[in-house]
């Protein structure tokens, strides 16, 4: 039997899966927290991504075990800068995604291409955000010249870590294309917007080598878990994590100049147009904490109150905002009268962080992305509650369908590595696995969705907060 190891090195923690590479059959499963981080400033020290892996990996039983695997794929969160010198050592801790003390780098960076956010979408299929490695570059070069004179690579997590693991660095195109330095549509690097970091460096010698779908060694996690899905075009994946995206593939690259969308590429040869909001399950979890209940708990008290939530609306931005690009803002709740319940509160946090998703949905749409023609999928660890789920079938009026399998992140890098290792197309090892099945979620269609939606989209206009700019002489 033939086994591949896929990792998933997220935020919160790092999960490893052994499977078969004939039948996805999973044969062995660990995983090993990574240390916690809140936003501004949100850093992890790789060698901690490293000891989460091993932990997870010995958790899994894999080496007492005695298993083998064949390949192996590490998928890992998106945009994370990792900078190391010409000794290979890590200069400083790895800003994440969420890291937001970028932001002022983001209207500065658009300020140096003729066009603006326009132009950036037209080159690198995004426009950047705090987000991104390219704003996280710029942050760095501005504010730490020390480390910067240090820099000698360039690598997003799941490049480091498959790096430490094989000695080989190199990157795939659905992980390059969140950096905003690599074009979907021409498939290369543009040293041209690197050059606006630092015009006097040869970026050619700094970054990874970007493989193809059958060469890579690992994915962002996205990617990953749309290989997990065997995602077609058509469907659409709702994720509730840290963050919330949702995503669907594409058969050609998009560029929106509005930058809800991300235009990112997919570890198959297709794109994989994306949304992303900053909180998600990361609401949920704080509002369960201010109602003195578990997340059952919240969940029975979300269900006990009436779509509306009976006109008290949360705009859940607790951390600054990706989508909308407003990185200062806080939350706002709206609504509240001397009778309010905890029941509406429990609501309005629910529905606050799906309908912020639903303005993604519609900004795929927009930007000429098929969402509606297939299967609209649940996934994350949002999708054990029974509340997001009610939620989200209700106010999209669609049939969602739950995947049993938890990890689709691990079993995308798992699939990645059974087509690298057998030489068979992505698509048909998804198919020989099976992927997909799970429960579904037949909606409510006497739910008011316009007024829902409508209250939410009022109260999100009462959050102005802009960005300051980067010193332009730095």
């Amino acid at each position: 039997m033939a086994l591949v190891l896929g990792v998933d090195a997220s935020t919160q923690s790092t999960k490893v899966e052994v499977r078969d590479a004939d039948t996805g059959a999973l044969v062995a499963r660990g995983s090993a927290p990574h240390p916690a981080t809140t936003p501004p400033r949100s850093e992890q020290d790789p060698e901690a991504w490293w000891s989460a892996f091993e932990v997870a990996r010995d958790r899994a039983g894999a080496l007492e075990l005695g298993l083998d695997p064949a390949a192996a794929s590490f998928a890992a969160q998106q945009h994370g800068m990792v900078v190391v010198d010409a000794a290979g050592e890590v200069i400083r801790p790895a800003k994440l995604w969420n890291d937001t003390e970028s932001a002022p780098d983001t209207p500065w960076l658009l300020g140096r291409l003729d066009g603006g956010a326009a132009a950036w979408a037209e080159a690198c299929g995004s426009v950047p955000v705090a987000a991104f490695t390219i704003t996280k570059l710029s942050w760095l070069h501005r504010s730490e010249p020390e480390a910067w004179a240090r820099l000698d690579r360039v690598m997003l997590p799941h490049d480091w870590l498959a790096w430490r693991y094989t000695g080989e660095l190199a990157t795939d195109r659905g992980d390059a294309s969140g950096t905003g330095y690599w074009s979907p549509a021409s498939g290369e690097y543009r040293d041209d917007l690197l050059a606006i970091v630092e015009g006097d460096r040869d970026w050619s010698a700094a970054l990874p080598p970007v493989l193809g779908p059958t060469e890579a060694t690992g994915t962002g996690d996205n990617m990953a878990a749309a290989l997990g899905l065997g995602l077609r075009p058509g469907d659409v994946v709702v994720s509730l994590g840290t963050s919330g995206t949702v995503f669907a593939v594409h058969n050609r690259p998009t560029a929106d100049a509005g930058g809800a969308v991300a235009g990112f590429a997919d570890a198959t040869g297709r794109y994989l147009p994306l949304v992303c909001t900053l909180n998600a399950t990361k609401v949920t979890d704080a509002f369960a904490r201010l109602l003195g209940v578990d997340l059952p708990g919240l969940d029975a008290l979300a269900l006990a109150a009436p779509p509306g939530a009976g006109g008290v609306t949360l705009v859940p931005y607790l951390d600054g905002e990706r989508t909308p690009d407003r990185p200062d803002a806080t939350g706002t709740l709206v609504g509240l009268r001397s009778d309010v319940s905890r029941e509406q509160v429990a609501r309005a946090a629910l529905e606050g962080v799906v309908c912020g998703l639903l303005d993604g949905l519609d900004a795929l749409r927009a930007a000429g992305v098929d969402v509606d023609g297939g299967r609209l999928f649940l996934v994350g660890g949002g999708k054990h509650s029974a509340a997001y789920r009610r939620v989200l079938a209700d106010l999209t009026r669609r049939v969602v369908t739950v995947p049993a399998e938890d990890e689709l992140v691990a079993c995308g890098a798992c699939v990645q590595a059974a087509a690298r290792t057998s030489g068979a197309a992505i698509a048909e090892v998804q198919e020989a696995w099976g992927l997909a099945a799970g429960e579904t979620v037949e909606p409510d269609l006497g739910v008011d969705v316009a007024a829902v939606r409508a209250a939410y989209a009022t109260s999100a206009q009462l959050d102005s907060s802009g960005n300051s700019g980067r010193n332009t002489s730095a």
